[in-house]
């Protein structure tokens, strides 16, 4: 009678399949929002965001202001935001945990300063002043456009990323550790070749230079394989 088969405890550190799965997810949802939302909110602040008639002394005059006009803050976040989804894998723990939340910061200082910036009219008067020659000059028939709200949502969408990089990114994977795991398993494979692996090829010159690098007699290999072979 066969004994029945035991089955093994999963261990502990080994995340289940819809785990893994989802930690994946999250890498790419992340990766995805981060990007968009850092490209919405540089193209949304380079268009206009509000128009204008200033009234001067040969008539009116229209006037238009862009995003970086109105506010300069919504495209410099989406600039560190872009470059703290950059850094979230090049750390690890805490230095992780603390770029993360740079990242979220940025999407929500985003969405706010885009927000304010939708309905703000400083710049069509400062404007219609520099054309007038008043100190104040009034601005007439103020209208707005989508783009500040576009702003907006690329915001949203930088501080989605950031909440994800807060809650999953200590399962993500780091650059710095791939790199190091690379260059630990290449040292020890040439480790392995300089204590005796593979012999050199007498008919690739190439290999018979290595060889000769490493300070080993290529010839030695063949000749001790001719010596068995004829005993």
């Amino acid at each position: 009678m066969t004994a029945a088969a035991v089955p093994q405890p999963r261990a502990e550190h080994e995340p289940s399949a819809p785990a893994a799965r989802g930690r994946r997810s999250s890498l790419a949802i992340a990766l995805l929002a981060g990007a968009l939302g850092a490209a919405l909110v540089l193209l949304a602040t380079s268009r206009k965001w509000a128009e204008g008639t200033a009234s001067v002394a040969q008539g009116s005059l229209s006037q238009s202001a862009n995003g970086d006009d109105i506010t300069g803050l919504p495209g410099a976040l989406a600039v560190v935001g872009l470059a703290a989804l950059v850094a979230v894998f090049a750390v690890r723990r805490l230095g992780r945990f603390v770029v993360a939340g740079l990242l979220a910061l940025s999407g929500a200082g985003i969405v706010v300063s885009a927000a304010l910036g939708a309905s703000d009219k400083a710049a069509l008067e400062e404007k219609a002043s520099k054309v007038s020659g008043l100190t104040h000059s009034p601005i007439h028939d103020v209208a707005y456009t989508p783009w500040p709200w576009i702003a907006a949502a690329g915001g949203v969408l930088l501080l989605l990323a950031g909440l994800l990089a807060l809650g999953y990114g200590r399962h993500w994977p780091a650059m710095s550790g791939r790199y190091e795991r690379a260059g630990t398993a290449g040292a020890a494979a040439r480790s392995r070749t300089r204590r005796g692996g593979a012999a050199a090829d007498p008919d690739r010159p190439e290999e018979l230079w290595k060889a000769l690098d490493r300070g080993e007699d290529p010839t030695e290999a063949p000749a001790r394989r001719e010596a068995e072979r004829g005993a």
